[in-house]
């Protein structure tokens, strides 16, 4: 992508490893100033590929509740109301929307039964089936290895690369892998806008 370079992606593996680490560490690792290296994550965040700066935090330790994993079977066309009702609940920390159509989270729950969660919470209508696991232990890996840093084509899903494009539409600024994408991905957002 023409607005990243193989700098950025490297200021990008240091934050991901420890987002707390100091700009003049990071500047010694890539070999800039200090000032530079606050430019360029400003400059990320402006792109939106950082998003914001969180803790992981060992909730186990923090939290009351059992552990559980639920997966829940959405019926066609509803999985956009089950993930809405899932993240309104209480103590739900991860959410995963499969392409099959399931919605899985990861929750701590107090004493209540998911069962009686699920009903309070989600439109029964829109849930086909569900399944809960206790949890024995989990753990996050905030940096997988084997796994590249790369920003998808928001047209066709695809990996952008140095010949990508970038553009700001509303707005809001979106990536793609080739112009035919973004030409795409501007024709459709203006049918859309001229039919609302």
């Amino acid at each position: 992508m023409r607005e990243l370079d193989e700098t950025d992606f490297e200021i990008l593996q240091l934050l991901v490893a420890d987002a707390r680490r100091p700009y003049n560490e990071i500047a010694d690792a890539v070999g800039l100033s200090p000032p530079t290296v606050s430019d360029r994550i400003d400059r990320l965040q402006d792109l939106g590929v950082i998003r914001r700066f969180t803790l992981d935090l060992d909730r186990s330790l923090l939290s009351e509740g059992v552990a559980v994993l639920v997966d829940v079977r959405a019926e066609p066309g509803r999985v956009a109301d089950v993930l809405a009702g899932v993240e309104e609940l209480d103590g739900v920390e991860h959410v995963f929307v499969t392409a099959d159509g399931h919605v899985v989270f990861h929750a701590r729950l107090q004493e209540a039964s998911v069962e009686a969660l699920v009903a309070e919470s989600l439109d029964a209508e829109a849930v086909r089936e569900y399944d809960v696991r206790l949890l024995a232990d989990s753990s996050w890996n905030s940096q997988p290895r084997g796994v590249e840093l790369a920003l998808e084509c928001d047209e066709c899903g695809n990996t952008v690369t140095a010949e990508g494009e970038t553009a700001r539409i509303d707005g809001d600024r979106y990536h793609f892998c080739c112009s035919s994408c973004k030409s795409r991905f501007e024709e459709k957002y203006e049918e859309l806008r001229e039919a609302a």
